[in-house]
């Protein structure tokens, strides 16, 4: 496995026409380019953090390029990011970085909640102790410059009173928090391993809070 270097030169070029041209022939035209200057950085540099961020979590994996049209209205092929994650399972923390033509985002969290991690993550934002210990971890991560995001009900979920304390986190039905960059020089250079790093050393309280209270989940994937 070759040594991060930054992504490829072309990497947002690349998805500024997939953007643009969202079809088979533009991706056989470029595909050579999307090989060397979007997944083989992507791979060098889950390859590189994994050491320090794998640890209870997992292997560090790429996610395929091409979009799941089943369900879906959009019936566009492909994906127009590339996006890493180390986790042990979707929902229990992850460590997230994508590339796309806006840039380089980052994230961790809960992104999906099936109904037995919801349970666990309710049951844990209810105590005083688990529950206070996210709110200020939160709190944290928006003092330096995170977005936290999520799916959550409009009312109260059952079972809640309303002026519980932590009543908005209970409402959340998936949680996260995301930061991001436009494309600049540091997405083509080594200094992007580190921007990553430190941004994924400040999600880590998040990720181990919902490695620790979330978990896996048991049930089969959706």
């Amino acid at each position: 496995m070759r040594k991060f270097a930054g992504f490829g030169e072309h990497a947002v070029e690349f998805y500024d026409g997939l953007n643009a041209d969202n079809s088979k022939p533009y991706w056989e035209d470029h595909v050579e380019i999307y090989r060397s200057d979007v997944r083989a950085p992507m791979e060098a540099l889950l390859a590189e953090l994994t050491p320090e961020f794998g640890p209870g979590f997992g292997d560090g994996k790429v996610f395929r390029p091409y979009r799941d049209v089943r369900f879906s209205r959009d019936k566009t092929p492909y994906k127009t990011h590339c996006g890493g994650v180390i986790e042990q399972g979707r929902g229990g923390g992850a460590y997230y970085v994508e590339v796309s033509s806006a840039g380089l985002r980052v994230g961790g969290g809960c992104f999906h909640l099936q109904s037995d991690q919801l349970a666990r993550f309710r049951q844990a934002v209810d105590t005083d102790i688990h529950g206070k210990v996210l709110e200020d971890v939160l709190a944290g991560l928006r003092r330096a410059g995170w977005t936290i995001a999520g799916d959550a009900l409009k009312t109260k979920p059952r079972g809640y009173a309303d002026d519980h304390p932590r009543l908005e986190l209970l409402k959340h039905r998936s949680l996260y928090a995301v930061k991001a960059w436009e494309p600049d020089d540091t997405l083509h250079e080594r200094a992007c391993l580190d921007r990553v790093r430190k941004a994924w050393r400040q999600v880590r309280a998040f990720n181990e809070w919902a490695r620790d209270h979330v978990g896996v989940s048991e049930k089969p994937r959706r």
